[in-house]
């Protein structure tokens, strides 16, 4: 990837990937970034070397631009940056439930947009980025995507049709992960154990758990039976998870994430 980039909108996830494009070996006079408050601009041009811009300079200036802003915000800053946007600009959206045509309606025609996904693991470089390429966006222009999204995990390309429902399993994923977690060490203070006991054992068998799954490549069922032994403890606590509907509440909880995003979508008229 070639050009200036800028991060329009540096909360967590935008400065993640000001990070990550830094890590890549992007050069700080590379690297534009926007920022609301004047004191948070000051911060990151302190901690990254990066040029603090206001966001009509930075789409002047930038052959990317990644929009790194919540849904609700998206539209008035496609009306502040769409003059100062050509066709042969790369702009690249994190906003939540919106779709690349809603972005492409606001920009000048012919301007390819890739719609991204990505989830607040990319604070610790493992993050999950899902990508989907708008109507004008060619090969080259979803591999600088990846590029950019790489650099804090991993990325994966889906059709866009997909998008509301990685967001729900994905975006939203790693919340689901920690509310189980926070379940899991109020039991283990139940049963005794004081809450850093509880909390390590709990922290650590998830990554050991997550790690075995990515890199055994065998069916979550198959480790899971591994666990469960006849008669033990494992499956005691399983059927209370059934008795209790565990499954069947996860799925009516992605259901309910996937209608929300696309419910923020609608509610910008995209």
């Amino acid at each position: 990837m070639s050009g200036k980039i800028a991060v329009v909108g540096t909360g967590k996830i935008g400065e993640a990937l000001l990070v990550g494009l830094l890590k890549a070996g992007r050069a700080p006079a590379d690297v534009l970034v926007t920022a609301r408050r004047p004191e948070r601009a000051a911060e990151l041009h302190a901690r990254h070397g990066v040029a603090a811009v206001e966001n009509a300079e930075a789409a002047k200036l930038a052959e990317t631009l990644i929009l790194a802003v919540k849904p609700q915000d998206l539209p008035a800053l496609l009306d502040e940056l769409a003059p100062h946007v050509s066709a042969d600009r790369l702009v690249i959206s994190a906003a939540a439930g919106i779709p690349t045509a809603f972005v492409e309606s606001r920009l000048t025609p012919g301007t390819p947009v890739v719609r991204v996904m990505p989830n607040t693991p990319a604070l610790v470089d493992q993050g999950m980025s899902v990508i989907s390429g708008g109507a004008h966006a060619a090969e080259h222009h979803l591999a600088a995507a990846e590029a950019v999204f790489d650099g804090v995990g991993r990325t994966l390309r889906l059709p866009e049709s997909q998008q509301d429902a990685a967001t729900a399993l994905s975006g939203s994923g790693p919340a689901y992960f920690y509310f189980l977690v926070e379940a899991m060490i109020d039991a283990g203070i139940l049963l005794g154990l004081p809450r850093d006991k509880a909390h390590e054992l709990i922290v650590q068998a998830a990554v050991g758990a997550a790690v075995m799954l990515r890199d055994t490549g065998e069916h979550p069922v198959a480790l899971r039976e591994a666990v469960t032994s006849p008669g033990g403890t494992t499956i005691s606590a399983i059927r209370e998870l059934e008795n209790h509907g565990v499954r069947a509440a996860l799925l009516a909880a992605l259901e309910a994430a996937r209608d929300r995003s696309r419910e923020l979508g609608a509610a910008t008229g995209a």
